[in-house]
């Protein structure tokens, strides 16, 4: 698989976020995850998608939210 876990092509979707490999666009986990739905649900309905490869989405979305946050405290401050 390598270390790409999504992807955006013209050819794919129109272009829509997918999960490397698949057809499955990235907005389909939060929707799932939103309304409730647990990670193994989303995983039974996508099985082009690998455990691996949500788990490391939710990771790398996590530590951006986690990121952008620091840096509005730390802007926050200077005012």
């Amino acid at each position: 698989m390598g270390n790409e876990l999504i992807t955006e092509n013209k050819l794919i979707l129109g272009g829509v976020t997918v999960f490397a490999k698949t057809r499955v666009p990235v907005h389909t986990l939060w929707e799932y995850l939103t309304k409730g739905d647990s990670l193994e649900v989303f995983l039974d309905d996508f099985p082009t998608v690998s455990k691996n490869q949500a788990l490391h989405v939710l990771q790398a979305a996590k530590k951006s939210l986690l990121h952008a946050h620091t840096i509005a405290l730390q802007k926050q401050s200077f005012l």
